[in-house]
This record gives structure tokens, sequence and C-alpha cells, in this order.
């Protein structure tokens, strides 16, 4: 009889204000996503016993590579990363493109490389297909989206429609815990979504009891992220009534979309 080899463990570090980092172990060996702060990571291996092989790297940004040349130094764990950001991430010993895979053998897992620009240009995302993990760094949120820093609107509908793409119980594994502020918005633009009240109501409660929303699943950000349904009339309609204007197209809408997320003071976090 053939038996199943155990599951890697994925476990959140919470890291500066809202920050998640994502440690990835199994049978004393880990990886971690986006390491901002490397006293949180090294506390969580000394008290866990775990040896760092791998730190993945989504993008540039200071809080998910604040912690890579500690981490590195301390570890001499390989440092996985996108090609496209090399002159901004120092350190990266194996530089990623789009569809590439990163095998993490003392892990039992290999990780597809997913080229989601709009967040920064070259950022990348992480899918583990059999367990179904995403690491999205801060491409998709949990009810939203990251801010178009470097990238367009295009680029970042076509990013979320890859990622709408994978199995609808692949576990989304963000960046933030910004899910109550995103679901704030969504909540003044389609007051009457019966499916977005739930599930607004569900994860303050979660939040109330000290809990973390992340991770939700890709089905539930097909079913009520806006910035993945810019293509559904009631969205087009929403944003021509708070907007004024006729939206073209789907991409007109998720830019409508953004711009009104820019500006929103969240009534709740």
């Amino acid at each position: 009889m053939k038996t199943m080899a155990p599951m890697i463990t994925v476990t959140a570090l919470p890291a500066f204000t809202d920050n998640y980092l994502w440690l990835l172990e199994r049978d004393g060996h880990a990886a971690i996503v986006d390491p901002g702060d490397a006293s949180v990571v090294s506390q969580a291996l000394a008290s866990r016993g775990l040896v760092l092989d791998a730190i993945l790297i989504t993008h540039h940004h200071p809080d998910h590579i604040g912690g890579l040349a500690a981490l590195a130094a301390e570890t001499g764990a390989v440092v996985y990363g996108p090609r496209a950001e090399s002159a901004k991430i120092k350190g990266l010993t194996v530089l990623l493109d789009d569809g590439d895979q990163v095998s993490l053998r003392s892990l039992g897992v290999s990780l597809n490389v997913l080229a989601v620009p709009g967040h920064t240009l070259g950022h990348i995302a992480y899918f583990e297909p059999t367990q179904r993990l995403l690491f999205c760094g801060d491409t998709l949120f949990i009810g939203g989206c990251g801010r178009l820093f470097e990238g367009t609107p295009a680029q970042m509908q076509h990013s979320l429609a890859r990622l709408a793409d994978l199995p609808g119980d692949t576990a989304v594994y963000c960046a933030h815990e910004y899910t109550l502020s995103n679901y704030d918005f969504i909540a003044t633009v389609e007051p009457d979504n019966a499916s977005v009240a739930h599930e607004f109501t569900r994860l303050q409660a979660l939040r109330a009891a000290g809990r973390a929303t992340v991770p939700g699943t890709i089905a539930g950000e097909r079913a009520r992220n806006p910035f993945l349904r810019s293509s559904a009339p009631e969205l087009a309609a929403a944003m021509t009534a708070r907007t004024g204007q006729a939206m073209a197209d789907s991409v007109e809408v998720f830019a409508a979309l953004r711009r009104l997320k820019d500006g929103h003071v969240p009534r709740i976090r």
C-alpha cells in the first residue's frame, strides 16, 4: 500500500503592523516567504528547531526583503526571487522568471512561478499545486488587490485573472491583513450584495476573536472580490453610477475601482 508523504505546514508570522511572513515547514526543514523582519523569523526557527533552507521573495518592497540579508548570512539559505527585480533586491542566489519551478527538496514540494506585474513590474507569485497553496505577496488580497505603484490597470487585471484561473480550493496566502478595510470598501460599492454582507460579518467576528482572515480561497475571491469581477455588468453599472462616466470596458471598470479604493477611508480595520 502506497503511503502519502506528509504535507508541509504553513504558519503565519505576524510582523510590523499588518504583515504576514509565511513559514513553510516539514520534518525540521523550513522556507520563508518575504521575510521583512529577520528577528521574527529567527525566533520562530529557534523555537521550532527548524533549519531554514530557502527564502522566497515576491517583490522588492522593504517590508518584504528587509530581513533577507541577515537571514541569508545567518542560515546560508538559498534566496529565490524575481529576475526582473534583481537590481533592486541584493542577495538573490536564484533568479526566477515566469514558468520556472522552485524545487524545495527538503520540504518535498515544488512551486510554480507566476509573473504577476502590477503592484511592481517584476512581482512574482509562488503556487504549490499538490496542496494548492498560493503565496501572492501584494498582488491579490482577501477582498482586494495591491496598489499600482509601478504597473498599469491592464497589467494588474491580467495578473489577477491568472490567479483567478487557479483551482477554486487554492489557499490564498497574501502578505497583509487588509481584509476588513477591503470589505468595508466592497460594501460601499455593492451595498445590496448579500454574499458580501454575510462574509463581512463572518470576517469581523474572526478579527474580534483575534484570528487572522488569511488564508482565503480562490473560489471566495472569484465570488466576492470586485477586482476579480471587473467584467461583471453590475460592477460596470456601479462604477458608472459612482463616477458619472460610462465604462467602455472591464479595464476601465478595474481602473475606476482602484482609484476609488486608493481614496477610500475605511470605517473599520
